[in-house]
């Protein structure tokens, strides 16, 4: 946890025990909590800390009771004013502290029984000559610009500038598949963390001062860029089918997996161009543009759910289950049928850890939802 993230933390924190905090505020403490409580980044002593998720734990269980008693055919599943988010911490599979240390639930449905794997760290990557090199944990790859140890692909700056403007750049392609996600370093120290399904091609030497190009092919990529005033002025640039991002230096994240180029700004500035067209975003605004309508629109967004995904959780805020069923899809590497379409349009609310088993995600829907579901191989089927 950076120094910024923890003030910021602290603040949060003070306020929720004053009993001042702001919805928005909540959920920035409960995905806060879920990204730290298992790490050494958690600020706090550890008594402060066991007190705090005493006190959302007691929260969340009254409630559960209150939203039992509703008897509404949809609705998310948490949407109390005061413990909405504090509810989807523990309920939403965080940790299975939740699932485990309340009779709420039946213990006895807890019992995995299925071949569906939790996704890891898994790529391909796509040298000049078309030849590819698998990626994945414990195993290692080296060369003289790269380096991989499974988990991340790196590419040495020292080794992989290009000084004279007439030399060839070599592109890479690095494809991750369904169930894989994967961390990945350009010769300049640009970070991009690329989630599942997603490909991108990048070169593997930058000629010096001249625009840095990259381009998502398609997926879902986090951007790190390094400023241009480390490159000699060089502007970064990320393409990606008929839509563009100028970028000076920033944080961002770009999602294109269907006929929608969602752009969402982190920090710093960027410009997304469609048909010679420019709109600016600033940071906590996101662009959303429709390939087949041709269209452009920016809202304001909550960038740290938005991005949730690279720190090993999935956040949703009035999803259907039909949208939150195509994000666990990609992870888990399976495929989803409802044979109620009503259900498709249900309301979900809530956060995912990353790491938890599948059948765990929908114990928790059957039992607070009363969705009976059916796992054939790699198929889920929603009844």
């Amino acid at each position: 946890m950076n120094s910024r993230d923890k003030k910021y933390l602290l603040e949060l924190i003070e306020r929720y025990q004053n009993g001042i905090a702001t919805d928005e505020e909540i959920k920035h403490l409960s995905n806060f909590f879920i990204s730290h409580q298992e790490s050494k980044g958690w600020p706090l002593e550890e008594q402060f800390k066991n007190g705090i998720k005493e006190k959302i734990f007691k929260e969340v269980q009254i409630g559960i009771q209150n939203t039992s008693k509703e008897h509404v055919k949809v609705k998310p599943l948490f949407y109390n004013h005061m413990f909405k988010y504090a509810a989807a911490i523990l309920v939403m599979i965080t940790t299975g502290y939740f699932l485990t240390n309340n009779n709420f639930f039946d213990k006895t449905s807890l019992v995995v029984d299925n071949n569906i794997e939790i996704g890891t760290d898994k790529a391909t990557l796509t040298l000049e000559d078309g030849s590819n090199i698998a990626l994945e944990k414990g195993e290692n790859y080296t060369t003289a610009t790269v380096s991989s140890d499974g988990e991340k692909l790196v590419y040495n700056a020292n080794k992989a500038v290009v000084i004279k403007p007439e030399q060839k750049i070599i592109y890479n392609y690095l494809t991750i598949p369904r169930g894989g996600e994967f961390y990945l370093e350009l010769a300049d120290d640009t970070r991009i963390w690329l989630n599942s399904e997603s490909k991108i091609k990048y070169p593997v030497t930058f000629v010096k001062g001249k625009t840095r190009k990259v381009e998502l092919l398609y997926g879902e990529a986090y951007f790190e860029v390094s400023p241009s005033k480390k490159h000699d002025g060089a502007k970064f640039e990320v393409l990606t089918k008929e839509h563009r991002i100028e970028v000076l230096g920033t944080e961002f994240n770009i999602k294109a997996y269907n006929n929608d180029i969602t752009t969402t700004l982190v920090e710093g500035k960027v410009a997304v161009e469609v048909d010679q067209k420019k709109k600016n975003l600033s940071p906590s605004q996101q662009s959303n543009y429709n390939l087949l309508k041709g269209t452009i629109q920016i809202s304001v967004v909550d960038t740290y759910s938005e991005t949730s995904w690279r720190r090993g959780y999935f956040n949703f805020t009035e999803k259907s289950f039909e949208e939150v069923a195509e994000v666990l899809s990609r992870w888990y590497d399976v495929e989803f049928q409802f044979e109620n379409e009503a259900l498709a349009k249900l309301k979900i609310n809530g956060v995912l850890r990353k790491n938890q088993n599948i059948e765990y995600i929908l114990i928790t829907l059957k039992n607070l939802k009363n969705i009976t579901y059916e796992i054939k191989e790699n198929k889920i089927i929603i009844k």
